[in-house]
Parts: structure tokens; C-alpha cells; sequence
């Protein structure tokens, strides 16, 4: 995909692409979109980041309309789904698969409704924490979810689960992440890598 000349792009979802961002801060940008914007600094496109830390796509879809009428975004890229996993083992709030495909696709489609172009990136996971083993019984469904609403709805599409099951082949999970969900610096640069691999930001 390539993105031309002066648009605005707008990355959202949970934590990963919060990642302490500066709320107050309109361009504020952290972790993986920092480093894509960054590359793509002459591109002449504009980056948002309305990501917040702990949402799931519950709280992602309440907050959809007003992030989309606030940024005016010609692309989203979104990154969600972890956290619809996590309440499930840690607060005893699962979402059903049938709930998370729900959530998934009425999000997916106010992005299309308003006009913007889709970039979907799948949720993961490390293995770096045993006590997380058990999440792959309910992520693994939410993620084949997402690829499935994705070739209906997403331009583009980085398949992250799969791509990090293929460099922790040859690289120790461990420098990826702490706790198998959150980057460290290195993680991220691989996410912005692929995310760069598939969308080009140019004049």
C-alpha cells in the first residue's frame, strides 16, 4: 500500500500503541508509530495516536466515533484484541468470540463509514511467561477472527502473532518482551519494520 502526499494517518487500540503516550499532546507518538513516523518524516503525511492503555474493543468502539471526527484520518491502523483476552484471566471478564467479533466489525466498520482506509495488525503473543500459556485458548480464536474480518474489511493486513512465532525461532523471546505482551525497543522495531515492509508513506 502506499500512502501519498498529505494525509493523515491515524494508529489506535490498546497499550502497544498507547505505550505512555502524552494524552494532552495531539501529535504525541510512542513506541512502534513513533519510529514510523519518524521514517516517514518528508512524506508529507500527518500522524495521530489515540490509542489508550487496557482497552479492549468495548471500550475501543464507544471511543471510535469521537477519535475519527477529532483526527479527519484518510488511513487507520489499528492494533486491538490482547486486553479481550487478558480481562478474561486476570478480572474474570472474558469476551466471547462471538462478543469479540462483534465489537471487531462494528469498529471496523465506522472506519469504513467514514471514508478511511484500513490497516489491520493482529494481536500476539510471546512466549516469555509460562503463567500466560493458557491465553492462546482464547487468543488463538481472536486472532483468527481478526484475520478473517480483515480480508473483509482491511487495504492491508501484518499478521504479528505469526511474524514474531518466526524470529523467535532465531531470537530469544526475551529481548521482545518482558512479559510476552508489551515490546521492549527491539519488539517495536520489528513491528514498525513490518508495518513499513507493507505500507509506504511517499510525497
Amino acid at each position: 500500500m502506499e500512502i501519498k502526499g498529505n494525509k493523515r494517518v491515524l494508529f489506535n487500540g490498546d497499550s502497544i500503541t498507547d505505550w505512555m503516550r502524552d494524552h494532552s499532546d495531539r501529535h504525541s507518538l510512542t513506541g512502534y508509530n513513533k519510529r514510523i513516523a519518524q521514517v516517514y518524516a518528508d512524506s508529507g503525511a500527518e500522524f495521530f495516536n489515540r490509542a489508550i492503555s487496557g482497552d479492549r474493543t468495548t471500550e475501543m468502539l464507544a471511543r471510535m466515533d469521537a477519535d475519527l471526527a477529532d483526527t479527519d484520518p484518510d488511513y487507520v491502523s489499528i492494533l486491538i484484541g490482547i486486553n479481550d483476552t487478558w480481562r478474561r484471566f486476570d478480572s474474570n471478564l472474558p469476551t466471547s468470540g462471538e462478543k469479540f467479533r462483534e465489537n471487531l466489525r462494528a469498529n471496523f466498520e465506522k472506519v469504513k463509514k467514514y471514508g478511511a482506509k484500513l490497516i489491520v495488525l493482529e494481536p500476539f503473543l510471546l512466549p516469555v511467561d509460562p503463567a500466560k500459556r493458557a491465553f492462546r485458548e482464547d487468543l488463538d480464536e481472536k486472532i483468527d477472527i481478526t484475520r478473517e474480518l480483515a480480508r473483509e474489511f482491511a487495504e492491508e493486513y501484518i499478521p504479528l502473532d505469526g511474524l514474531f512465532a518466526e524470529v523467535v525461532l532465531k531470537v530469544a523471546p526475551e529481548t521482545l518482551s518482558a512479559d510476552g505482551v508489551h515490546p521492549t525497543d527491539k519488539g517495536f522495531a520489528y513491528i514498525a519494520q513490518w508495518w513499513m515492509q507493507r505500507v509506504k508513506c511517499v510525497k
